[in-house]
């Protein structure tokens, strides 16, 4: 019998105490042994100090520095070997992980989703387009190369441009942005994009923190940049302008000091990645980075399920093309689409397998309608009893609906 995830998890802590145990046995010795050797250092060091400038050193005194030194020379080499001997105990954990905790990663794939040159190809791709967007163009055009992809300098042009924005915001340089943005203004404006405007916003907060001095060069860049927005970020704009009465003190002790927030930072980052992948029919994270982290996310719990599959001998169950044998929730940030559950078969729907609508307004899913149509058939009528209310119906009329 394979050992629990509890028995493995308790037998890689026993491990791990005994190393914090050495470690704080060894922390607690040493520190001791230096504070006393430093202590004695001082003592000699105070001792001579205190004679003449022009004072030899004495026979005796030879002897105690000599002593002294050897001191050191011993501790040190204690202290090594002590260092030493935590090498092996730290390497006992990892050993007792490998022991422990066998993770069979073979068992939850399937060797015919990368099978054939055009897989293969594609997953080339993926891999190269994500270098692309990661700004490592170099790695990326030697991929493409040696897997024999074509690339086109259409694709790489935006990748390029948009990671070098990114960094010059990493640097508080908003030109590169404002620049990106004014090119864009129309299409930005479509979408109903903020972006403009809060590059704008940083400008005239940044002129302004800058004090009395720049009072003029920010009423100037106002007028000229921000009275178009004040349409639709009024508020904020009044804001903006309230600060200028806080430039003799400082506007940190303001009731505008939230402006200056260093996450205003963080959040342009990132209304500029969302706004710019979204102009350029993007997704904001890379799909490869996507999927990774979906499986590292899934991977625990289908090695669980696996396990228990194979215990129990029904390990045929997992042999479906489209769908795994449990839900796994990856969290919010992976939600792209509405997803709908049969609350009578509790299974996902499916392009052969759709909701349906009774005429009541409940939803259940085809072959939920298709199994309660069969049980309550009779040689005169087909009616349906909705298994959430008292409504009865003829199958007929439930509609296919989309999400």
């Amino acid at each position: 019998m394979r050992k629990t995830i509890m028995e493995a998890c308790n037998a890689v802590e026993r491990e791990v105490v005994k190393v914090l145990s050495k470690f704080g046995a060894i922390n607690e010795h040493g520190g001791t042994v230096l504070r006393d050797l430093i202590n004695h250092i001082e003592s000699l060091k105070k001792e001579l100090e205190d004679g003449p400038s022009d004072h030899e050193l004495t026979q005796c005194q030879i002897q105690v520095m000599n002593q002294a030194m050897t001191k050191v020379r011993d501790t040190v080499q204690r202290l090594a070997t002590d260092h030493r001997d935590l090498h092996s105990t730290v390497s006992k954990v990892g050993k007792a992980i490998d022991r422990n905790f066998i993770a069979d990663f073979a068992s939850t794939s399937r060797e015919d989703v990368f099978s054939g040159p055009e897989k293969t190809h594609l997953l080339n791709q993926v891999i190269c387009q994500h270098f692309y967007r990661q700004g490592m163009l170099d790695i990326a055009d030697e991929l493409a190369a040696e897997a024999g992809i074509k690339t086109e300098e259409g694709r790489k042009e935006p990748f390029t441009e948009l990671n070098h924005i990114l960094d010059c915001l990493k640097q508080r340089n908003l030109e590169p942005a404002l620049e990106w943005a004014r090119n864009h203004r129309d299409a930005l404006l479509a979408q109903n994009s903020s972006l403009e405007f809060k590059l704008h916003r940083l400008h005239f907060i940044r002129l302004v923190q800058q004090g009395p001095t720049k009072q003029a060069e920010a009423i100037l860049y106002a007028r000229k940049n921000l009275t178009q927005f004040v349409a639709r970020h009024e508020k904020e704009v009044q804001s903006l302008m309230g600060t200028l009465l806080y430039l003799p003190n400082g506007i940190q002790s303001s009731p505008y000091s939230h402006l200056l927030d260093p996450t205003l930072w963080l959040d342009i980052h990132d209304v500029f990645t969302k706004e710019a992948c979204t102009l350029l029919g993007l997704s904001v994270d890379s799909p490869l980075s996507v999927c990774i982290n979906a499986g590292c996310t899934a991977l625990p719990a289908l090695l669980n399920i696996k396990q228990v599959m194979q215990q129990r001998q029904v390990t045929g169950i997992w042999n479906g093309k489209d769908e795994l044998p449990i839900e796994i929730d990856l969290g919010k940030q992976s939600r792209y689409h509405s997803v709908f559950a049969c609350p009578i078969l509790r299974q996902q729907s499916t392009e052969n397998n759709p909701p349906m609508k009774l005429v009541c307004g409940h939803v259940i899913s085809r072959d939920a309608l298709n199994k309660l149509t069969s049980a309550n058939k009779n040689q005169f009528v087909s009616r349906l009893k909705c298994p959430y209310c008292p409504v009865e119906q003829n199958p007929e009329d439930a509609r296919l609906i989309y999400f």
